[in-house]
């Protein structure tokens, strides 16, 4: 007996042989519907709109557009849709950058077909799932950042930010990267970078992943 409904789902890869693959093996499945494929980020976010799918497989590294900023406009205009990032990178700024922007899930490329398949029906019906490797990962980090002195502890004079390094602190969080803040604030990229590096300074921080630990960290307090 054929689902009662079936699960709408729209690829986005930027590799032909991948995307092909990657829809053979959706289309065997008898509650899933492969609705649209797009090849970069623009394609992606113009044929979520078009198909409104209730899953959409994205790549991080494509054409044009990203996967990141991808996710963060397809969910703007599709708020309903759920975002999986199938990749073959697994860095901790792309994975927390990703799961901010509002990706359900994180998968590597390498997961094994059934993996995929689980976790595409588990984000249809709203839950997350990670690779267990990234799961680690973001684990590790927050352990990290709970155990490290919270700023003030220690005696020292804290330098506050200034508004508009709040202001950049606040886009880091939201999983933005340099380009996208410099172009929302108006700003060059390169005083982005500089502003990003006094900020990582003030705040005792690495890296962004860090930073913006920190940042949800505090606000949790």
């Amino acid at each position: 007996m054929p689902p009662e409904k079936s699960i709408r789902i729209l690829i986005a890869e930027d590799q032909p042989l991948i995307r092909r693959a990657f829809a053979s093996m959706l289309a065997l499945e008898p509650d899933f519907e492969i609705v649209a494929q797009a090849a970069d980020g623009v394609e992606a976010v113009q044929a979520a709109r078009r198909f409104l799918p209730d899953v959409v497989l994205l790549d991080i590294q494509m054409p044009r557009l990203n996967g990141i900023a991808a996710t963060r406009q397809i969910l703007r205009d599709c708020p309903d849709a759920q975002v999986v990032i199938l990749t073959t990178y697994d860095t901790d700024d792309l994975i927390f950058d990703s799961i901010c922007a509002g990706a359900q899930a994180y998968l590597l490329k390498d997961a094994e077909e059934s993996e995929i398949l689980d976790t595409i029906r588990a984000v249809s019906c709203g839950q997350s799932r990670l690779a267990p490797n990234v799961a680690r990962k973001l684990l590790d980090e927050f352990r990290r950042v709970r155990r490290a002195p919270r700023l003030g502890e220690t005696g020292a004079l804290e330098e506050p930010l200034t508004d508009r390094e709040s202001d950049i602190l606040q886009l880091i969080v939201a999983g933005k990267g340099n380009r996208d803040i410099a172009a929302e604030l108006r700003l060059a990229e390169g005083t982005v970078k500089n502003y990003v590096s006094r900020i990582l300074e003030k705040l005792n921080a690495r890296s962004r992943t860090e930073l913006a630990v920190k940042a949800l960290n505090r606000r949790m307090d």
